[in-house]
């Protein structure tokens, strides 16, 4: 975004003083202590500000396997958000005296910032999905928030990308210079194309939001109120892919009570890699 288009689009609210999470630290994961609105503010700081970056919508699943991969634990905790996708992560997050700290489910996360965008100018390229969920996901947007500009869509195959793919997605972004590239792959893929790419894709920030394609197209039914407060969302999922996701569930919910035990009664310790700079200050920017 040109300057004068910041300064057209610069929310009246914009506070001077800088914005800085703290992370709850789960099983070793920094996921950072706040809501919906913070982290939707934090990302539109982060564009009007120019600061390069991916963000990671985590839960469970993802913390787990951190647990299974230093590599992939790095890249979590380097991230420039990690919010919490999860009921858990939210309860270990108040038990540890963030008592403000509430869910930021990925398609909610989706869907707030796009809401923003029209009166701001911000730009969206959407990276992942099934053929034709990319696009069908654009139409959506375009609905629901008239004005929205997704500048390109780009359907990967389910493996890494070759040399030819990799430049052709390179040369498009490249042209299209999006403030926000959604992500719509699963954990652990999704994060570790963001790491790889960040600094080779010409865009500001990288989300990766899972299932939210499919869920903002109808292909998956997103749960209840009741059932995301209640920390159920898992079985509800369940129900609808029970084939693709019983061993997921079963071996990630079962090894977290455990891990999370050891953790809570200080029978093993979490440490965050106190050399991450995590805790780059950003304005906060709500409306």
């Amino acid at each position: 975004m040109s300057s004068a288009k910041l300064v057209e689009y610069l929310p009246a609210k914009l506070e001077a003083r800088s914005f800085s999470p703290a992370r709850a630290n789960v099983l070793g994961v920094g996921v950072h202590a706040l809501d919906l609105l913070q982290a939707a503010g934090t990302i539109e700081a982060a564009i009007i500000a120019g600061r390069k970056g991916y963000v990671c919508v985590t839960g469970v699943h993802g913390v787990m396997e951190a647990q299974r991969s230093p590599e992939f634990r790095s890249i979590l905790n380097r991230a420039f958000l990690v919010t919490p996708d999860g009921m858990p992560t939210v309860w270990v997050g108040k038990l540890q005296g963030h008592y403000y700290m509430r869910r930021v489910f990925g398609p909610d996360l989706m869907l707030e910032v796009c809401r923003r965008s029209p009166a701001r100018g911000y730009t969206h390229f959407l990276y992942g999905g099934k053929p034709g969920v990319a696009e069908q996901l654009r139409g959506v947007l375009a609905q629901a928030f008239p004005g929205i500009e997704v500048v390109g869509t780009y359907v990967p195959p389910f493996r890494d990308l070759s040399c030819a793919e990799e430049a052709s997605l390179i040369r498009q972004v490249s042209l299209s210079k999006p403030d926000i590239i959604w992500v719509g792959l699963s954990t652990p893929r999704q994060e570790r194309f963001m790491w790889k790419y960040l600094h080779r894709l010409n865009s500001t920030l990288m989300i990766g939001v899972g299932a939210a394609f499919d869920i903002h197209t109808g292909r998956i039914k997103d749960a209840p109120s009741w059932i995301k407060l209640s920390g159920l969302q898992w079985l509800h999922r369940l129900c609808q892919e029970p084939s693709r996701l019983w061993k997921r569930y079963l071996i990630n919910n079962c090894g977290f009570v455990a891990k999370l035990a050891l953790q809570l009664f200080r029978l093993k310790n979490y440490e965050l890699d106190p050399t991450l700079e995590y805790d780059e200050e950003v304005p906060d920017v709500n409306s």
